[in-house]
């Protein structure tokens, strides 16, 4: 597999892969591009196999674009050229323009990719491959992905991040209410650890002190000191606890309670909550910040929207109709995510 421009000449473009051609040949008649531009927020309708584009300013939906089943995650390359979207159920990748979300190519065999990142020396490529019950390394040159290993975790392994010194890397176990590390170099699993029931995202703060986990199936993000491999306190926040964003003032981030229906604001030195977003619509789930800090953007899995929230404020200030389970949120004019964290 080959991240670069030679991909439309080698063989993968055969047998298998023709449904993921005729999807590409659609875009054209679908997505009109003429109206997206470096301001554009790429959302991904995972029920719908589609993206939504939507106006980073106006706060319009200027198109929509057919992906592969199921589309959850995603993340831009290291050398931010690409935006990577991961089709889970059709076992691809789509590259896109970041900027505009204009299809690049596309990369087949990558196999139940539910969630994936690059580690912080750009050297392993790591998808988790929820269905399939394992983790799958792969070894990245800046151009190629090349597996180096496929590693059986049971039970649904889903959400990710690494160590600073892309020794490990973290992966929650939703099913089996664990989390496990996997040792980059050699590529066997370090440890496991139970840490609650459903646990999701996952969190490394600042100076790799704490690993913070969505606790979906409680109401809590756990604190795990993960060298001495021990949960030390639990937040609460708030029902099905899920996923994070920092708020890049090294000191606060937020996290998705997708059952309550709220988003709580955890500080990383106290390890208490801060504060609680309310009135929002049901099930926010991943989340994206504006370059001047002061937008949070999020989905809401079970409501069909994407919304704006005004930090200042704390209020939700709009909501923008798009399909079926959004899940995955970007865009390129956005405040940085905290290394070691992948987006």
């Amino acid at each position: 597999m080959v991240f670069s421009s030679k991909l439309s000449r080698l063989s993968w473009l055969t047998g298998r892969v023709r449904t993921l051609a005729t999807l590409s040949a659609l875009v054209a008649g679908v997505l009109p591009f003429s109206t997206a531009h470096a301001s554009t927020v790429i959302v991904l309708d995972s029920g719908a196999a589609q993206l939504s584009l939507i106006d980073q300013a106006t706060h319009k939906v200027v198109g929509t674009m057919p992906t592969g089943k199921e589309p959850h995650h995603l993340m831009i390359t290291p050398d931010k050229r690409s935006l990577i979207v991961a089709n889970s159920v059709s076992n691809s990748l789509m590259l896109l323009d970041p900027n505009t979300g204009k299809l690049q190519r596309q990369i087949a065999d990558i196999e139940d990719p539910y969630q994936l990142g690059f580690s912080p020396d750009r050297k392993w490529f790591v998808t988790a491959a929820l269905r399939l019950d394992r983790v799958d390394v792969y070894r990245y040159d800046g151009e190629n992905v090349v597996v180096a290993k496929r590693i059986p975790l049971a039970k649904t392994p889903s959400h990710m991040t690494f160590s600073s010194d892309s020794k490990t890397v973290f992966v929650t176990l939703q099913d089996s209410g664990e989390l496990a590390a996997i040792d980059l170099a050699t590529q066997t699993i370090k440890w496991r650890m139970p840490v609650g029931k459903t646990p999701a995202g996952l969190w490394m703060t600042p100076g790799d002190k704490y690993l913070l986990v969505g606790m979906t199936g409680e109401d809590d993000v756990a604190v795990v000191d993960w060298r001495a491999q021990k949960v030390i306190k639990r937040i609460q926040t708030g029902r099905g606890a899920h996923n994070f964003r920092s708020l890049s003032d090294g000191r606060h981030i937020a996290v998705s309670n997708r059952v309550e229906s709220t988003i709580s604001i955890l500080d990383y030195e106290s390890l208490t909550k801060v504060a609680d977003i309310t009135g929002l619509m049901p099930g926010p789930d991943d989340m994206e910040l504006s370059a001047d800090k002061r937008y949070l953007w999020v989905t809401f899995r079970f409501a069909r929207h994407v919304g704006v929230i005004d930090l200042t404020t704390r209020q939700l200030v709009d909501r923008i109709a798009v399909n079926r389970s959004p899940h995955g949120i970007f865009f390129a004019d956005r405040a940085p995510v905290l290394s070691p964290n992948p987006d």
